[in-house]
Order: structure tokens, then C-alpha cells, then sequence
């Protein structure tokens, strides 16, 4: 199972590593620092041995990065790889908002059934099961969510089962949550952010969140 440094360590940009199988244009390594696309959060990008990730999944614990072809690389061999920091830092922003955007629509409309969720390098959306309209709700909501940016509280990020990799971020006195994705280190670090109604349909309602630059 491949060790997953971006939890250790979600602003480490590069690493070496070591080539664990190699399938066709498929490779795995023994630690890594790409983030491969689960819970809504996009994959890293970057490079190993200096040739750009076209893909990176999760199979189980394992996750699977794909190559061009003729990458050349082989089992047992080392190499440097290195993602895309401005892309990841992004991510990590967008997803925060997100996270804390989610629970404060749980504590305002409990019961609200979330049905989905993206987060992208422009923009984070969040899907839910509801069938008001929910626009009156954004203005306290982004009232709420500056007011814990600009406290910039402490964002936690631990296991809650190691064996299992499940994980979970906490900020104290607001919310515990259970989510495998890379988390900053402070609230402070999300920025200005911009929420968005916008209506996917019938019965559904959606929130747009982006940040500033």
C-alpha cells in the first residue's frame, strides 16, 4: 500500500520515490504526494521522473498514476516527482470553503440531504436534495464563513482509524468531520469567498463557492 505523504504533509511539492509496479503505461509508487480524485476533490497534477501524470486513481488503498507511453520507467527504480503547487494550494482552499460551507447548511437546515459535491481548480459546488429555493440563506452564510476566515482558526487533520486510512478534520468548537482530502493548516488561508445559488433541477438546489485569487 502506498504511503500517502499529502496527509502527512499536504505543502510538500516534491519528493523522491520508488517505482513499485509498472504495467504498461500504468505505475505505482511506494510514498507519494498526488492527491488522486475521491470525495468530489480533483487529482493533483505534476510529474514523476520528470514526465507529466495523465491520470491518477484510486483502487482501494492503492492509487494507480498512468504515464505516456515509452515513460521507460521500471520496478525498484527511484524517482523525483513533483506536483502542480499552485493547482493543489487551490484545491485545498476551494475544498476548505466547501467543508465549511456544507456544515454551516447542516446547522441552518437540519436534516437537508447532501447529493453531491465537485471541487475544482476554479470553483467548488455542492449539491442538495431541496426543494426551496435557497437564496435567501447565502447572505448569512457568507457572513458566517468570513467571520471563521477571519478568525483564522486552527484546522485539525488526523486519523480516526490508521489502519482503515480514515481520516477527519476538526475545528474546534465548530465541527468534526470525517474526510480523506489535503487540508490546510488555518482558516485565514481560504480567502475572500463568493457563494452562488443556482437551481440543477426540480427539487434540487446547488451552491456555487469560489475564492479569490
Amino acid at each position: 500500500m502506498v504511503e500517502k505523504v499529502f496527509w502527512d504533509d499536504p505543502y510538500l511539492t516534491h519528493l523522491e520515490a520508488e517505482v513499485r509496479t509498472v504495467d504498461a503505461d500504468d505505475v505505482t509508487l511506494d510514498r507519494t504526494l498526488f492527491y488522486a480524485f475521491s470525495g468530489g476533490q480533483e487529482s493533483d497534477t505534476g510529474t514523476i521522473a520528470g514526465q507529466p501524470v495523465l491520470n491518477a486513481r484510486k483502487t482501494g488503498p492503492e492509487i494507480i498514476y498512468t504515464l505516456a507511453k515509452n515513460h521507460g520507467l521500471t520496478p525498484g527504480q527511484r524517482v523525483w516527482i513533483e506536483i502542480d503547487w499552485p493547482r493543489r494550494y487551490r484545491l485545498m482552499r476551494l475544498h476548505f470553503a466547501c467543508e465549511i460551507t456544507l456544515e454551516l447548511v447542516y446547522q441552518a437546515i437540519p436534516g437537508i440531504e447532501k447529493i453531491g459535491a465537485h471541487i475544482a481548480e476554479d470553483k467548488a459546488r455542492i449539491d442538495f436534495q431541496y426543494a426551496q429555493n435557497m437564496s435567501p440563506l447565502l447572505d448569512d452564510l457568507t457572513q458566517r464563513i468570513t467571520a471563521l476566515i477571519e478568525q483564522n482558526r486552527p484546522i485539525f487533520s488526523e486519523y480516526s482509524d490508521e489502519d482503515g486510512e480514515r481520516r477527519f478534520w476538526r475545528i474546534d468548537d465548530f465541527a468534526q468531520v470525517p474526510c480523506g482530502g489535503t487540508h490546510l493548516r488555518k482558516t485565514g488561508e481560504i480567502g475572500q469567498v463568493t457563494l452562488k445559488r443556482k437551481n440543477p433541477g426540480k427539487g434540487k438546489e446547488r451552491i456555487e463557492i469560489t475564492v479569490d485569487d
